[in-house]
């Protein structure tokens, strides 16, 4: 039996760490939202939903390898989170494949072309903008329901349909037992996976100006592959905050996102000093957290298009600047969990 050894001792701990909060967060957040109550309710969603968070950050880590010394035990606790923050369906491999394509190629390959779906479902596009509105992560849920279904939507995945529908058998008799013992703690749990998922997006939605290209089953290749100037001008940071660096640990400092990109094998708990040894203490290098919660309310009906009002055609530095003075809408849908 091979040992699970952690790369470094300092990894150890801080990964150890946070695996043990997501873990404990979500089994405590399960037994408040049974338990019942205002408080069991409040608690325990939000619990479930950062046990969940911190679940996704650290698949993100697992697929860079940076948490154990071998490449197989990183997949295997990913496949293990990914039954905690609902990313189980598809396999880990295919979240780091796409994943690495798009650190290599600098650029968002995708098989989905969501524009192109809106535009041909006008109702479906109409009954999203209007979710939107009322801040329900409308067109990421459509995002996560092809990845739960993704054996039987995707073609070139349709070898994994038992594995597929394993998943989808289980999870689902987990859930409808819950919704049948207790309704409150099912509703709690829908709300606690969507806190994720917006958490997840609004991250996402500005750390890169990278249109998307449907090159995910193809053998096409980014003209950006391997340039790594243009890689790091067309990354950006948004931070939850700058002068109180402890806080984007709720985030598993996945904001620092020009340092990630920088060094893809740095942990996420080096990635802050890594970013001031980079970019230095300046805050004119990050996106503060102000302008973010601006351009999300601002622009939450608008972002599915490229296009849409509010998103300029600048890039680079301009961007950075736009998006700091909250002029951008940002983007949806470029989340690792969804390998699509």
């Amino acid at each position: 039996m091979t040992t699970w050894t952690f790369k470094s001792a300092a990894g150890r701990r801080w990964h150890t760490g946070a695996i043990a909060y997501s873990m404990t967060a979500y089994a405590t957040g399960w037994w408040l939202l049974i338990s019942g109550g205002t408080f069991g309710f409040i608690a325990g969603s939000v619990l479930v939903a950062h046990g969940m968070i911190i679940a996704a950050y650290l698949i993100h880590d697992c697929a860079h390898n940076t948490v154990f010394t071998s490449n197989q035990h990183n997949m295997q606790l990913a496949e293990l989170l990914g039954w905690i923050c609902g990313s189980c369906y598809g396999t880990v491999k295919d979240i780091r494949t796409k994943h690495f394509r798009h650190h290599v190629e600098n650029d968002d390959v995708v098989w989905f072309d969501y524009e192109a779906f809106f535009r041909q479902h006008p109702l479906i596009y109409r009954a999203t903008i209007f979710l939107e509105w009322w801040y329900i992560p409308a067109h990421c849920l459509l995002m996560h329901t092809i990845m739960v279904f993704t054996a039987f939507i995707i073609p070139q995945r349709r070898d994994q349909w038992r594995r597929n529908l394993a998943v989808i058998v289980v999870r689902g008799g987990l859930f409808g037992a819950l919704a049948y013992t207790s309704p409150p703690a099912a509703v709690g749990y829908v709300l606690a996976y969507m806190l994720m998922v917006i958490v997840l997006r609004f991250v996402d939605g500005l750390e890169h100006d990278y249109p998307y290209h449907t090159t995910l089953f193809t053998n096409e290749v980014s003209e950006h592959k391997g340039d790594l100037e243009w890689e790091q001008e067309h990354t950006f940071s948004p931070v939850l905050s700058w002068r109180y660096p402890w806080v984007n640990w709720l985030i598993l400092n996945f904001g620092y996102h020009n340092a990630h990109h920088a060094k893809p094998t740095a942990p996420w708990y080096q990635l802050p000093h890594l970013h001031r040894e980079l970019f230095g203490d300046d805050p004119m290098t990050v996106i503060r957290l102000w302008p973010q919660l601006l351009m999300y309310h601002r622009y939450r009906r608008y972002r599915i298009f490229h296009d849409a009002p509010g998103l300029t055609s600048v890039s680079g530095t301009e961007f950075l600047r736009a998006a700091q003075a909250a002029q951008l809408t940002g983007g949806n849908a470029a989340s690792f969990l969804t390998s699509f």
